[in-house]
């Protein structure tokens, strides 16, 4: 008789394409011994597998659980050797807290696999630092930063390497610890959530920022954090924001926050999207040529977690069509995004954006001036306009102060013979073009 795991992946078939079916669901395996009724547990060949079925397909796959057990579960959707890997720190006395998604430790989020770049480096080297003497050095350890950027990352490398050292672990989310304490507290059971808290070798908490304004868990978090920190026990959070910008949060949790290292971590600039992207491919086995990657590279915004819904998207059409992934290819299956981001485009946006990026004012390149920096950025700007906005050349040579629509024209294909033969110079306005389609007109 198939599990109830098989039943739900059966039923899951009816509901979805057969494409999607046989390239990812089918791919799944129920871990039958380690799952429970209000926990699902599946395995997955690859990351990119893992990834994909988790985020198009867990929400379904819970909803099939309730319908034919009543009981709507948490679904995780683990990387193959990830169970086996929990189970063995599971039995050395490590501890992975799930929150509220049934997420554990992603066995991926390692130093190694961490490209660290100009954007990143101080949250690297610190977090490094932290995994190496836990408890001693930068405790608490504060990261933030945008979404996407890497912070949960490097949180679960301090968390693994403590891992595989045997060593308490909690990782978990402020909604979590929230639901964890309400849940305690009704059933007046909170020595047991203390001890679970308080008694770890290292606690990981995420998304502190929504610790605003919740007076009660503030209170149970600072005791909290006091317990530790006092045990020389390693606490790291992460936040969009540096604790002073957090509203709504008591003085003496920032305090405590700031007591520690704060770090942050920044959009990552070109060369370093191009390496994530290189290791990307690397961990999901998909063959991107060099031309390919570049261009991704460019299109993708500061959160580098869009990477791999891109990569998904490449890798399912190139199986589904039996083609390679060239670089028309990627232009074509990803036109649509891209449409979509330039729909809004104005010459003002264009010349802000271009300003912005290459540190000149705007009256600087709109002037006369024949200074190599302004007539490099008045060249992408002129190019961009043309490229990205309905506008004519007269109306361009307008706009720019110049003489005619020739002036434009030659603009034009100086540029194009640039591109052509410099590939740097090429990367570089792709980039520009897609920070101007993913800006945000004021």
């Amino acid at each position: 008789m198939n599990s109830i795991g098989k039943q739900v992946l059966n039923a899951l078939k009816n509901e979805i394409s057969e494409i999607d079916y046989q390239r990812y669901v089918k791919q799944l395996t129920y871990d039958e011994s380690e799952s429970k009724s209000n926990i699902a547990i599946f395995r997955a060949p690859n990351p990119l597998i893992a990834n994909w079925t988790r985020t198009k397909f867990a929400e379904k796959i819970a909803h099939l659980f309730e319908i034919k057990t009543g009981i709507k579960p948490s679904v995780s959707i683990l990387v193959q050797s990830t169970a086996a890997q929990t189970l063995q720190n599971t039995a050395t006395n490590a501890i992975v807290e799930r929150p509220s998604g049934g997420s554990l430790l992603n066995p991926s989020f390692t130093f190694q696999n961490f490209i660290v770049g100009d954007s990143n480096n101080f949250a690297f080297i610190a977090a490094k630092n932290v995994s190496e003497k836990p408890g001693v050095v930068y405790n608490p350890l504060f990261i933030y930063g945008g979404v996407g950027l890497g912070k949960t990352h490097l949180m679960q490398s301090v968390g693994n390497v403590m891992l595989s050292q045997g060593k308490t672990v909690i990782y978990t989310s402020v909604e979590q610890f929230l639901n964890d304490f309400t849940r305690h507290l009704s059933n007046r059971t909170m020595d047991r959530f203390k001890d679970k808290y308080r008694k770890c070798d290292l606690l990981l908490i995420d998304d502190i920022q929504f610790l605003s304004n919740k007076n009660q868990i503030q209170e149970e978090f600072f005791h909290t954090f006091d317990a530790l920190r006092n045990e020389n026990k390693q606490i790291i959070i992460t936040s969009d924001k540096p604790p002073k910008k957090i509203g709504g949060l008591e003085e003496r949790l920032k305090s405590r926050f700031e007591s520690g290292l704060v770090a942050d971590i920044q959009p990552p600039e070109l060369e370093t999207k191009i390496e994530i992207i290189k290791k990307k491919c690397e961990i999901n086995r998909v063959k991107l040529d060099r031309e390919v990657i570049n261009y991704v590279a460019t299109i993708i915004e500061n959160n580098t977690r869009e990477i791999e819904g891109i990569l998904s998207k490449l890798n399912a059409y190139s199986q589904l069509m039996g083609v390679d992934i060239t670089i028309e290819f990627a232009r074509n299956v990803l036109k649509e995004q891209m449409a979509e981001k330039r729909s809004n485009i104005t010459t003002d946006l264009i010349m802000d954006t271009v300003a912005k990026e290459l540190n000149i004012k705007p009256s600087e390149i709109r002037s006369k001036s024949r200074n190599s920096n302004i007539v490099y950025a008045r060249r992408i700007a002129i190019y961009l306009s043309r490229s990205l906005t309905p506008n004519s050349m007269p109306q361009l040579a307008q706009y720019f102060g110049m003489k005619d629509h020739t002036a434009v024209s030659h603009t034009m294909k100086k540029i194009q013979e640039l591109m052509k033969n410099d590939e740097d110079f090429r990367i570089k306005v792709e980039e520009l073009s897609n920070k101007v389609s993913m800006a945000t007109p004021e």
